[in-house]
């Protein structure tokens, strides 16, 4: 099987996302035996080069995808944040993403929920808001510019959302009480460097990055504002039609996302190492063990969504203004994940009413 990596590349006019999205809703996304058209010929899959997507550079890189899928092609592509890659999936250049939460919410809503399904999880936490000296309580941010990966991905939501709780006013061009301004994370390391930025809302590995190469402190941990410290940061999202044509592939890329998982648990150590090499590979570097170390320690790699979390994601993201309020229902296919599960005498998950399971 031939496994290809790439890049992103130049996305199709908005004209061709909007027409793959109602194509997308002339399929019905039900993954039922029977209904597929078999094995597909080639899947591409997109995810981020950054440890909250461990789960699917271990798959690739550790061979666990390409073990699952056969004769079937593996095509790869990085993202920087989720709404590119949302829009990639939109515009049919990709199958299959590792993404946030927030992003997989706006596809769904936007297209009246054609044209994607939440078929597992792959992370909860490793997000953080980290600070400069002189930030040491949320009155002190203020005037300040504080960054997050890209408008409307799971951080920029989550900072939102909590500027908003603490009294600030803030708006989606920067604007407000103090600016949030959408930055690439390796732009917004070294803007913080420079001293152009006062913070960030980050995933990891940046938000290590910034705490032990650029002298950040942490301000605000998410885990602490969820009920059990478990909030979603990575899901896996499939095209609806892709689903309803290829549910055999699907599968085949869960037994893989499910074998790298555990080689997460059962091996830290060596996954870690696999880990940065595909960053250093992607990015040109790779992290420094103590950063490596941090991350994987703010991270919990589960295939399981914590679907019972996903109403607080919507009514943040309709909170934060970059999300429209609705019905989530149909959002979820798990059946899949949770034959795979139960092929492993592992237990099942559920779909909190969300979804089939």
């Amino acid at each position: 099987m031939k496994t290809t990596h790439r890049l992103p590349t130049a996305l199709l006019a908005a004209a061709c996302v909007l027409a793959m999205s109602a194509c997308a809703g002339t399929s019905s996304a039900t993954g039922d035996e029977g209904q597929g058209q078999g094995a597909a010929d080639e899947v591409r899959v997109g995810y981020f080069a950054n440890v909250t997507h461990a789960a699917a550079l271990v798959a690739v890189g550790g061979g666990h995808f390409e073990k699952e899928l056969g004769d079937t092609a593996l095509k790869t592509e990085i993202f920087n944040a989720g709404p590119a890659e949302l829009e990639a999936l939109n515009a049919g250049a990709i199958d299959v993403a590792f993404i946030g939460p927030n992003p997989a919410i706006n596809g769904f809503v936007k297209s009246q929920g054609q044209a994607l399904k939440i078929v597992a999880g792959a992370a909860s936490g490793g997000a953080q808001l980290v600070v400069r000296d002189g930030i040491d309580t949320p009155a002190d941010l203020a005037g300040t510019k504080i960054a997050s990966p890209q408008l409307g991905n799971t951080q920029d939501v989550a900072l939102r959302v909590w500027l908003d709780d603490q009294g600030y006013t803030t708006d989606l061009k920067g604007g407000g009480d103090l600016a949030v301004t959408p930055t690439e994370n390796a732009q917004t390391l070294q803007l913080f460097q420079n001293g152009e930025l006062d913070g960030g809302w980050l995933p990891e590995p940046w938000a290590s990055r910034l705490v032990l190469d650029a002298g950040a402190h942490v301000l605000i941990d998410e885990k602490e504002l969820w009920p059990g410290g478990q909030f979603v940061t990575t899901n896996v999202i499939v095209r609806a039609d892709f689903l309803a044509e290829h549910p055999e592939t699907v599968e085949a890329l869960l037994r893989g996302e499910l074998a790298a998982i555990e080689a997460l648990q059962a091996d830290p150590v060596g996954s870690a190492k696999l880990v940065n090499d595909l960053i250093a590979e992607a990015a040109g570097k790779p992290l420094a063990q103590e950063v490596l170390d941090r991350a994987f320690a703010n991270i919990e790699f589960t295939v399981n969504p914590l679907a019972g979390t996903l109403q607080t994601v919507i009514d943040h993201g309709v909170q934060a203004g970059t999300t429209q309020d609705a019905d989530l229902t149909g959002i979820y296919d798990l059946r899949l994940l949770n034959k795979v599960l139960a092929d492993n005498g592992q237990e099942t998950v559920s779909a909190a009413g969300l979804g089939e399971e």
